[in-house]
Parts: C-alpha cells; sequence; structure tokens
C-alpha cells in the first residue's frame, strides 16, 4: 500500500546573509490506517538534489481498547530512492517501534540506520502497523530535508572471522543479543564487557531487521572474544536468526507464511556464509510465533533466555523431529540456547549454546552447529561430559551416531559440574527412560546401559526441582543427541 506522496521544492538556497550554514525544509503528512491494513506502508517523498540530511519523526495515537484486544502499534524505517522492492537494494534503516524519530546523512546516523549519501529520487518511509486498534490508527509523519554539503561516508570496519581459540575445543557463546541499534538498551561495547564476564567465547550481534550494527563492534573484539555479524529476520510469522551473516548484508523480513517466500530468504542466508535459526518458536509475543516449519533450518533455538512454558513446549516439538529422523526421516536437526538479552536484568549468556570446533572462528562454529556437536547450559559455571560406549570400546559422543547391532549394550556416561540440587534425565525415542539425583555438590557420574533395539538416540537433561507437582523443573543443562545403531 502506497500512500500519497510528500513533495518538496529543488534545493533550498544557502541560510544566512553570507550563504553559511544549512537550510531546512520541512512537511507533515497525517492519516489513518484501517483495520486490515496492510502489514507494510509505504509514504513516498521526493528528495531533491543538495540534500545533506533527512530526518523522521512519527507518532500515533494510542486509543483505550476493550481488555484482550490489541491497540495500536506501529514500526517505522525507510528506503531510499533504489526502490523498496521486497530483498532489492534500498534498505537504509529499520527501528520498529524503538524510536520515535530518526536521521541519516552520509557521515551519520540514528543507530538501525545506515549511514551514506541522501541522493535525490524517491524515498520511501515504512509504515509497519503491527496491530490496529478497532478504531484504526491514526498517524502524524514529519520529514525534515537539511541542505548542505553531502560530507564523506565512513569506510566501516567489521569484525575478524577468526580469533585466537584453543584449537579443537568446546567454546561457549550467545547468537542472539540485542542492543540500542534496535530495540535493546545497552550498547555495543556493554554488550561486550557481559559476554566476557559470563565466560563467552564468542557472541553474534542480531538487531532486529537491520544490519546497522554490523560496523559498530570495532575495537571491541579480540583474542578472547570473537564477535560474528547477523541478523533477527523479524516477520509477521515468526523471527529466525541469521547467524554469522556476511557483514553489511540485508535479509528481508516483509512476507508472511501464506506468501510462500522464506524458502528464498533462507537460501540469501546461507548465500551469505549464515545459519537459519528459527528463534523463539513458541513464544507469546505478537507475531513471534515460528509459522514458516523446520525444512529449511540448520538448527532451532529451543531455549530463549530463562527456561519457561514456552521453551518446554519447543524442547518436546524438537525431540518428535529426532524420532522422525530416527525412523529414517532425514536429516535431524540440532538445538542450541540464546538469551535474546536486550537490558536489564536480562542476562547476556543465558543459556549459552557450547560449541565442539576445530577453532573459533566462523566456519568452525557453524559446522559444529550443523553436526550437532553441541551442548546449552545456563552459565559458563557448568560443564558436561556425554558419551556412549559399546562392548567393544566402540565410542560415540554428542552429535554423532554409535554403529553396533541393536541388540548391543552401551553404556551412557553422562560427567557433570556446575548444577547442585538438580536431577539428570536420559531421554530417548521412549521418552525420559532413567533418572538419577546428583550429588549435593552439583558434581558427579550417572550412567546408564540401554540397546539400540530400546534407544534410537539418547539425549541428557539436567533439570532443577520442580515447584509444581505436574511439571518438570526448569533445565540447568541438556544436550543433543548421540544416535546408537546402524542405519
Amino acid at each position: 500500500m502506497t500512500l500519497g506522496r510528500v513533495s518538496f521544492a529543488e534545493a533550498a538556497p544557502p541560510a544566512g546573509p553570507a550563504g553559511g550554514g544549512s537550510a531546512e525544509q520541512t512537511r507533515t503528512v497525517t492519516g489513518h490506517l484501517p483495520v486490515g491494513a496492510p502489514d507494510f506502508v509505504y509514504l513516498p517523498v521526493d528528495v531533491p538534489h543538495g540534500v545533506r540530511e533527512i530526518a523522521v519523526a512519527y507518532r500515533y495515537d494510542k486509543p483505550t481498547v476493550p481488555e484482550g484486544t490489541a491497540g495500536n502499534a506501529c514500526d517505522i524505517g525507510i528506503f531510499d530512492e533504489r526502490g523498496t522492492e521486497l530483498g532489492g537494494t534500498g534498505f537504509r534503516g529499520w527501528s520498529g517501534g524503538a524510536r520515535t524519530e530518526f536521521f541519516l546523512r552520509a557521515d551519520d546516523a540514528t543507530p538501525g540506520y545506515l549511514p551514506g549519501p541522501v541522493n535525490a529520487g524517491t524515498w520511501h518511509i515504512a509504515l509497519g502497523p503491527y496491530t490496529v486498534a478497532p478504531q484504526g490508527l491514526d498517524y502524524e509523519v514529519t520529514v525534515t530535508l537539511r541542505h548542505g554539503p553531502p560530507g564523506a561516508t565512513p569506510t566501516p570496519v567489521h569484525p575478524p572471522e577468526r580469533a585466537r581459540g584453543r584449537g579443537r575445543a568446546w567454546y561457549r557463546g550467545d547468537n542472539h543479543l540485542h542492543s540500542v541499534y534496535s530495540d535493546g538498551k545497552r550498547t555495543p561495547a556493554q554488550i561486550a564487557a557481559l559476554a566476557r564476564a559470563a565466560g563467552l567465547d564468542f557472541i553474534t550481534t542480531t538487531e532486529h531487521n537491520t544490519t546497522a550494527a554490523h560496523r559498530a563492534w570495532e575495537g571491541l573484539w579480540g583474542d578472547d572474544l570473537l564477535i560474528l555479524t547477523g541478523e533477527e529476520v523479524t516477520t509477521r510469522n515468526g523471527h529466525v536468526v541469521a547467524m554469522g551473516t556476511d557483514p553489511e548484508v540485508f535479509i528481508d523480513w516483509r512476507y508472511r507464511a501464506r506468501d510462500n517466500a522464506f524458502g528464498r530468504y533462507a537460501r540469501a542466508i546461507r548465500r551469505a556464509g549464515g545459519l537459519v535459526i528459527p528463534a523463539h518458536p513458541h513464544a507469546t509475543c505478537v507475531g513471534c510465533n515460528w509459522k514458516f516449519g523446520l525444512n529449511d533450518a540448520d538448527a532451532v533455538e529451543v531455549w530463549n533466555g530463562p527456561y519457561g512454558p514456552d521453551d518446554e513446549i519447543t524442547l518436546a516439538e524438537w525431540d518428535n523431529t529426532l524420532v522422525a529422523h530416527a525412523r529414517g526421516g532425514g536429516a535431524w536437526l540440532p538445538a542450541v540456547g540464546h538469551s535474546d538479552a536486550h537490558r536489564d536484568p536480562d542476562v547476556v549468556g543465558l543459556p549459552q549454546t557450547v560449541v565442539l570446533a576445530d577453532d573459533l572462528s566462523r566456519r568452525a562454529l557453524q559446522d559444529g552447529i550443523r553436526a550437532g556437536r553441541v551442548w546449552i547450559a545456563e552459565s559458563s559455571g557448568i560443564d558436561l561430559a556425554l558419551t556412549v560406549s559399546g562392548e567393544r570400546g566402540e565410542h560415540a559422543g554428542i552429535g554423532e551416531r554409535l554403529a553396533v547391532p541393536g541388540t548391543t549394550a552401551v553404556t551412557a556416561r553422562l560427567t557433570v559440574s556446575g548444577v547442585p540440587g538438580c536431577t539428570v534425565s536420559f531421554v530417548t525415542d521412549q521418552g525420559r527412560r532413567h533418572t538419577a539425583p546428583l550429588p549435593p555438590s552439583g558434581a558427579g557420574t550417572i550412567t546408564w546401559r540401554t540397546t539400540p533395539d530400546n534407544a534410537a538416540y539418547l539425549r541428557t537433561e539436567i533439570r532443577h526441582p520442580s515447584s509444581t507437582t505436574d511439571l518438570p523443573g526448569p533445565i540447568a543443562a541438556l544436550t543433543n543427541p548421540i544416535f546408537l545403531g546402524r542405519r
């Protein structure tokens, strides 16, 4: 849906009696969006030559609505003279509903927006009516153009793809984080400091629908912390973490499941060197439920922030996909966990994905995740190791297969520390098969014997005590599966 055009005269003369300073022009437009308005509405703005900066402010009404009825919420962003084509090159920034105003010019921009020249042509302000009250949504948009010399766009400096690391080892990371570059309240510097304090080896910057933060981490990485670039692609039918995409590669989000477009953008994430990871599939926020299915995913975020009921649903759903794989239903999907931290008191590294990788690099970490060499913990204070061994010394670790005959006796061994008061469960395609408490210290080794005929796969859950009689306690740590038997 395209609204009426906002037109400006050609470049105004320089301000001041001697021609110094910068003249500016302002236009304000108002309108009404009814219930059922499109997801994205575009306000064209004719930008003349000689513009140094474009600034936009907006507001909309928030009328009282009956309990249980959605009120008004409207996002905003902007596309430049290259157009609004889906997946095109015109994207210049998005702040969702986190800001009421923004600016951009060649040498600077509001966080969430991309600095660069303000070229002449038709720009488009994108309004995203997230929810609309029964009365409709009244909006007001003010556009200011400031004339003057364009300035120079600084060359962005992006994080390196490799840190020193420890060779082949288990590396801890958090791949779902937000800063002031979308709807977070922390700066990149604050996040980097919190990541180090949490004992993380790597993080991924994943702002909602913008790549503007990719250039904001200069000086914050080091031998001890690898910073990957990415995006949280935030559609109206669910969010996906594009983990480790090439810097500045924008992945579009303007589609729903019914548009049958997600496969195209999953491929775009992979072409940009990233992983496709559906985020918080059963979260309760509007538009957060994952509706695109898991066929295009590389992994799934089964644990998002402090463990809760929606994570329990996702964990059960993911376990069902393991059963399908065990029946010969194609590739299996590894599980990961991330904090999705935005602001205090959100904890960076709660939870964290622990990956067995050949080194501390983008490619090695992604290879480890794809292979399922992953376990998830609520903190770096937890350590564990899971193996399954056969009668003749055969053995397999997390994400691997122990290829022995179905009647072979195998022994699963979990060694864990840092989880006082917790209980260990071995989970198979037949459900929870063996549960044992850990010593009061929270450190110990639990073993269980089975056969591939009785367990097509085996994974572990370490849980805190339950506060109710009908639900298990929250997860402290969990592992991806080890598959048993010959295929």
